[in-house]
């Protein structure tokens, strides 16, 4: 099979590194172009030195007229950038977004919680949102594939199956989330500059995160009332997330039925780990890897327990979901570019 021909836009944020590293070792891939907005003219081993040795192109503004030699086109930019592009491609390029562009089911709900107007309305229904183990089968004939938020994939993975199979009540879940720095880009660091963001753990977005609408929207497709608290940390540490997440088991579901319908749900899926009841999970267990590790632990009132779900944002919750799904699209071995 001859390689494809991928253009990355937004390749000099952290996702877009990390997507470019993960690119470079995946065998089905040439990466044409390499497009951003403030670094033209430098080379990407100037973001990360890793990619030194790397032959790779240089940085370049994206251009209308490069889509004549594109097969995919990954973008990483900032909220609205990407529905521009997809007014550009035809039906032989594959759009994969990995901001918020086309997460959202409706327009109406993009402007709410990303305070801007869709730019490319038309094409909401044209796209999939795809958390990969859930409804990753559904993208063979979608050509704009919108990659989950890093939060999102951490709280879905370990809750779509057991709101699907009705062992949860789904009204009251808290779900605490902390994340590594990185998941809020690199001006992140002007933005905390005198805030001690290395040596402090802060909440924020309270009530009203933007990743509650993706989270309500998906579960929602399992169930209607669904009620649920989510806030936000940003961690000192640069990558990770570990969600912990309170649910109430309906009568008679014990921790050992919770953890079977997740090894039973997951049992083909290689990148997602049950473990073994109890078991304290961290993020370093998950670093470098595009693997979700889940456990689910007893809780000191009845009837309750307490999921830990972490991943790293950068890869599983980012570049990594992204590659994934392009393995699916195009029918790749799945672990392609991410062992």
């Amino acid at each position: 099979m001859r390689k494809l021909n991928v253009l990355v836009a937004g390749s000099t944020g952290y996702i877009g590194v990390q997507l470019i590293k993960l690119l470079i070792k995946h065998r089905y891939v040439n990466i044409k172009y390499l497009c951003g907005n403030s670094s033209v003219g430098k080379q990407i081993s100037s973001f990360d030195k890793s990619l030194s040795l790397k032959r790779l192109p240089r940085i370049t503004k994206f251009n209308k007229s490069y889509l004549k030699n594109v097969d995919v086109i990954f973008t990483a930019l900032p909220n609205g950038q990407a529905q521009d592009i997809s007014k550009l491609i035809n039906k032989n390029i594959v759009l994969i977004d990995l901001a918020a562009d086309f997460r959202l089911n409706k327009k109406s709900d993009y402007t709410k919680w990303y305070k801007q107007k869709h730019r490319a309305p038309k094409n909401i229904k044209k796209s999939i949102y795809s958390l990969p183990e859930i409804n990753g089968t559904k993208i063979k004939n979608k050509n704009i594939i919108s990659c989950p938020g890093c939060y999102p994939t951490s709280i879905l993975l370990p809750l779509i199956p057991l709101i699907k199979e009705k062992l949860i009540n789904v009204k009251n879940i808290i779900i605490d989330s902390k994340s590594g720095y990185s998941g809020a880009g690199r001006g992140i660091h002007k933005k905390y500059r005198n805030k001690n963001l290395y040596e402090s753990l802060s909440a924020y977005g309270v009530g009203f995160h933007r990743h509650n609408s993706e989270i309500e929207q998906m579960i929602k497709q399992y169930s209607k009332n669904i009620s649920f608290d989510f806030t936000p940390h940003l961690s000192p540490m640069f990558r990770g997330i570990l969600s912990t997440i309170y649910i109430q088991a309906k009568k008679n579901v014990s921790q050992n039925k919770l953890i079977r319908v997740l090894s039973k749900h997951y049992n083909k899926d290689v990148f997602i780990r049950i473990l073994k009841k109890g078991t304290l999970v961290s993020t370093n267990d998950v670093i470098g890897t595009n693997n979700c590790y889940i456990s689910v632990c007893k809780s000191k009132n009845k009837n309750k327990f307490i999921i830990l779900s972490t991943i790293d944002n950068l890869i599983k919750g980012g570049a990594g979901q992204a590659v994934q799904n392009f393995n699916l699209k195009f029918q790749f071995p799945i672990k392609s570019g991410l062992k």
